[in-house]
């Protein structure tokens, strides 16, 4: 089982880094790609957030490990390997990472997930994190959390067997979902019940629905039960550098 820093040092080799390039410490944004692995949609995201003067990390979980596009559909997709409780712990060992590098205020970060990217991060936030084990860590620690600024998930995955379809998120920061009403693999109906669920207990938590398909940011899928909006898009991006622009700058 990995150590925080064990897996940061694995992770770094798939890190592309978006805005100041100064050794100050900056807000932050961290993201994390869905299921089918490090698309162009993200990088775009990335650099929108970066205009406004934070620093945007895009972490790829699957480059490093050896993993290709075909893998990642075949098995990630599908559930078999690397499901969002396993790859909880890319997210925390990403914020390890930063709060040693010195270049990120640490009281000043969005963490930011697609899909997967989105589930993994919500099972984080199930997490105790005061035992070895959690997170798949050896040694996680809870105080990387205390901080966050905020989350930003876009059409997260919370089916089966997401924790978050069961568990009450231990950590609440604030958080905003973009949810689309054609998602076939959560439905929205479901999201929004989730979501309500979490504020009741407490989360402050907000939605935008949007009239669009599960990744409807990439320009791959041209129809069916996926397909690119780039109207859907557009409204994400400015959700999003709302979102930085009310926590982090």
């Amino acid at each position: 089982m990995d150590t925080m820093a064990e897996r940061w040092a694995l992770l770094q080799k798939g890190v592309t880094v978006y805005g100041p390039e100064d050794d100050l410490p900056r807000p932050a944004v961290v993201l994390f790609h869905g299921c089918g692995g490090l698309r162009p949609h993200v990088h775009l995201y990335a650099q929108a957030a970066a205009k406004t003067g934070v620093r945007a990390y895009v972490i790829d979980s699957f480059a490093p490990r050896g993993w290709d596009r075909n893998f990642a559909v075949s098995l990630i997709c599908t559930g078999v390997v690397l499901q969002g409780y396993e790859r909880s712990g890319d997210v925390l060992a990403a914020l390890w990472g930063l709060k040693q590098s010195g270049r990120v205020q640490m009281d000043r970060v969005m963490l930011a997930g697609f899909s997967h990217g989105g589930w993994s991060i919500m099972d984080l936030m199930t997490q105790r994190l005061t035992r070895p084990g959690e997170a798949k860590l050896a040694d996680p620690d809870p105080s990387l959390l205390e901080t966050l600024r905020a989350l930003f998930l876009v059409y997260p995955y919370i089916n089966f067997p997401a924790r978050t379809n069961l568990r009450a998120w231990v950590h609440q920061p604030e958080t905003f979902a973009v949810l689309a009403e054609k998602d076939h693999l959560t439905p929205f109906a479901h999201s929004q019940k989730i979501f309500k669920r979490l504020q009741a207990a407490g989360g402050n938590i907000r939605t935008l629905a949007l009239p669009a398909t599960h990744a409807f940011d990439e320009e791959d899928f041209k129809r069916g039960v996926m397909a690119y909006s780039p109207e859907a898009m557009q409204a994400s991006i400015n959700a999003m550098l709302t979102l930085i622009d009310s926590r982090l700058v």
